[in-house]
């Protein structure tokens, strides 16, 4: 028996795999290999409605949503919103990097290194053109390193075939980091060897340096130093993704939720948090949970069974989270991989990243498709993916065609 009627409120009629969006943007994978239909996820569940709108705020007193569709009320909300990028209030920085948090994101930048590519083959001067070549990658995380790698592996094999009037060797990477080691969530040792694995494949790897400023052409460095680049990919940080109507005694810093042991917001009745939103803290986690899948993917399930408790009248479960290792892969045979126990780095951790990748797509299909893409890629160093393609309105498109058709004789 069906116990709640549970509204599914998005805007994105998809689920999106965020891990692999760096292979996106590197022309390694089709967008719709990563994400999938939400209706097609519930279709068998017929106690579960989607809706496709924008949230605007909450009043948590009346138990009601704002939503771009109107008016939402709701018996108990489950915050499940994720984080978007943190430009640490810089908005000259919002304004011209490139983020990747979504699908969208990692198209355009695709989009925006192919295109830079071509336009620098028509590039006489030195300076403009290196500055369309040489790309930053600021954030020295899971998504700057494997960003950083899929590059500088693009650089090795790709651009001497596709783009052989360049000079190769000025293409250069860059990976700026303020910490002082890269992936500081894992084992020192890992951070080393992450490190070690892209300096081997020429990226300039840039510890204890941080951006200070950024006008769409030139990086300016903390330490005096500039680097000119069209194109900043900024992986530094993230904030969660939280709209209006949350008591301020209910928000920590990061734009989080504080939730307690049974993901109960602080502060509001019915109201729970599950995943980067959220911050269930304690002495072991003082700034609660790290914001990462695995974290997000436990919290959900011990959630779902405390309601199905609830509804059997037996008293929720607390959550205990088991963590079952983190890892990043730079390239090619090239990984790292930390789990509760042991350390690996190289082939195995590689092949460790991509068995544990792959399960955690959704769909049969995707997992095909990315696996054939992956073999195809391995045997072949190449990828037929590195397509520029913007979409259009119809009238833009009609507009376009008027431009360029030749005119009739009178």
């Amino acid at each position: 028996k069906l116990k709640y009627q549970i509204v599914l409120v998005d805007e994105n009629n998809y689920h999106q795999f965020q891990p692999l969006f760096y292979q996106v943007a590197m022309c390694g994978l089709e967008p719709s290999s990563v994400v999938f239909p939400l209706r097609r996820v519930f279709q068998n569940y017929k106690n579960v409605y989607i809706r496709i709108c924008k949230v605007k705020s909450v009043d948590i007193d009346k138990k009601v949503l704002q939503t771009s569709l109107g008016i939402m009320n709701y018996d108990m909300l489950v915050m499940a919103t994720g984080a978007t990028t943190n430009f640490f209030g810089n908005q000259e920085l919002a304004t011209k990097v490139i983020p990747m948090k979504s699908i969208n994101e990692a198209l355009y930048l695709r989009n925006a290194i192919l295109e830079d590519f071509e336009k620098a083959l028509s590039t006489v001067d030195h300076d403009p053109r290196q500055g369309l070549i040489d790309i930053v990658i600021v954030g020295g995380g899971p998504t700057g390193v494997e960003v950083a790698g899929a590059l500088a592996e693009m650089k090795k094999y790709v651009l001497p075939k596709e783009y052989s009037e360049l000079n190769i060797d000025e293409v250069e990477i860059h990976l700026i980091q303020g910490g002082k080691r890269l992936l500081p969530g894992m084992k020192e040792t890992s951070s080393i060897t992450a490190k070690k694995y892209l300096e081997d494949l020429g990226v300039n790897v840039e510890l204890g340096v941080r951006v200070q400023g950024y006008d769409g052409t030139i990086v300016q460095l903390n330490d005096g130093r500039k680097i000119r680049s069209d194109k900043v990919i900024w992986a530094a940080g993230i904030t969660g993704r939280l709209f209006a109507g949350f008591p301020d005694a209910s928000i920590i810093r990061g734009r989080r939720l504080i939730v307690d042991d049974y993901h109960s917001v602080k502060g509001c009745s019915d109201v729970y948090a599950i995943g980067d939103i959220s911050a269930m803290i304690s002495d072991e986690n003082p700034r609660g949970h790290a914001q990462v899948a695995p974290v997000a993917m436990q919290q959900a399930e011990s959630l779902g069974k405390n309601f199905i408790r609830l509804s059997r009248k037996k008293d929720p479960m607390p959550f205990v989270y088991k963590n079952k290792g983190s890892m990043a892969t730079i390239g090619r045979n090239k990984a790292v991989a930390d789990l509760p126990k042991v350390s690996f780095k190289g082939f195995f951790a590689w092949i460790i990243w991509l068995i544990v990748h792959l399960m955690s797509l959704i769909g049969a299909r995707n997992k095909v498709f990315v696996f054939i893409n992956w073999v195809s890629n391995y045997i072949t160093y190449d990828q037929s993916l590195r397509l520029i393609i913007k979409p259009k309105r119809r009238g833009e498109t009609l507009l376009n065609e008027e431009l360029v058709a030749p005119k009739k004789a009178k």
